[in-house]
């Protein structure tokens, strides 16, 4: 997809702030992870990866309950859906929405030059949860893949256009999306297994195939958390060649998240309360939480009662192993921040679309 710049003198920027602003609100009242990881972005970037939060967490509003909650019955919370992914679809082909959330997105969108190529999925994804109860290997990947790792490749190439970056070549690149996949997978995947009881009491669904939130043992636990830390593992990296500041955003999410794996993993059943009360922060304030249901590639919470929103823990272990990694690489000398001009086989120009 080809990125767009619109021109200063006309009146789409202002528009284009207040949404990207509106959009924010999204972040301040849903997430408080999501924000704190993200503090060590550039300030335009930070505002792009809160516009693609936005709009994913506003998706997963319409169908893990809250337009249920207002009367709404399945075939309306499809319409919804629909309708929501059809603003999108409009707003990537035109420049412009009344929906503000969908306005900042779809901005962020031509400017760093992806579209249906991910949006597409993820709605996929979206509605999966309303039509599939239990899901056999190759839905489940096909979920992940939407629900998660997309969301992942979109922040991907928001972090791409930071000058640190090293994605000068197709090689790079393709390692880059390969890494932010399995990065959002884990992701995900620490999720299904941190929530299995409550996304089958509560809603309905269970992720893991041929898995009984019921009879759920160890050796079962054991083999899904061997899964997610290959993932994890494999991640790294994709984030060790990030810009400096999108790596230490990245990489305090990925410990956040390995800890709260790490937390899991003695508990052999996590349909049971002191499971997920274990992993309860004492103060909401104190201690960011991911939701059960993160799409992107950074924590979130989701303040609902009806769901076990178990907290991402920010202990020794976490910085630790954050710090560790950071050091792993060289950071970028002073005033490598400014956008560098790159001659003809270093990245593309301005006005191109990445490869």
């Amino acid at each position: 997809m080809t990125r767009l710049v619109t021109p200063a003198s006309t009146p789409l920027p202002l528009y284009t702030r207040t949404a990207a602003a509106a959009a924010g609100q999204v972040i301040g009242r849903y997430s408080t992870s999501f924000s704190w990881a993200c503090r060590t972005l550039p300030r335009d970037c930070r505002r792009d990866i809160a516009s693609i939060y936005a709009l994913v967490r506003v998706a997963d509003e319409v169908v893990d309950g809250t337009a249920s909650a207002a009367g709404l019955a399945t075939g309306p919370v499809r319409t919804a859906l629909d309708e929501l992914e059809a603003e999108v679809e409009q707003a990537l082909a035109s420049g412009f929405s009344t929906n503000l959330v969908v306005h900042a997105f779809t901005d962020v969108a031509r400017r760093h030059g992806f579209g249906s190529e991910l949006t597409a999925p993820f709605f996929a994804s979206m509605r999966a949860d309303l039509d599939v109860a239990e899901h056999d290997p190759a839905s489940l990947e096909t979920y992940i893949y939407g629900s998660a790792e997309v969301v992942g490749l979109m922040c991907l190439e928001v972090f791409m256009d930071l000058p640190g970056t090293q994605a000068d070549t197709p090689e790079q690149r393709e390692m880059l999306r390969a890494t932010a996949r399995r990065l959002g997978a884990a992701f995900q995947k620490v999720n299904f297994l941190r929530d299995l009881g409550a996304d089958h009491d509560q809603l309905g669904r269970t992720y893991f195939p041929d898995t009984d939130p019921a009879d759920f043992g160890e050796a079962e636990k054991n083999a899904l958390l061997a899964d997610l830390y290959a993932d994890l593992d494999a991640a790294v990296p994709g984030i060790l060649a990030l810009d400096r500041r999108a790596r230490r955003a990245v990489l305090l999410a990925h410990g956040l998240f390995h800890e709260l794996a790490r937390r899991i993993a003695p508990f052999p059943r996590r349909s049971s309360r002191s499971s997920a009360s274990a992993c309860r922060p004492q103060s909401r304030r104190a201690l960011p939480h991911a939701s059960s249901r993160d799409r992107a590639v950074h924590p979130v919470s989701r303040p609902t009662a009806s769901r076990m929103s178990g907290p991402v823990p920010t202990g020794t272990r976490a910085k630790t192993r954050f710090l560790k990694l950071d050091r792993e690489v060289p950071h970028e000398p002073h005033g490598s921040h400014r956008w560098r001009v790159r001659g003809p086989g270093h990245g593309r120009s301005a006005g191109q679309g990445r490869p």
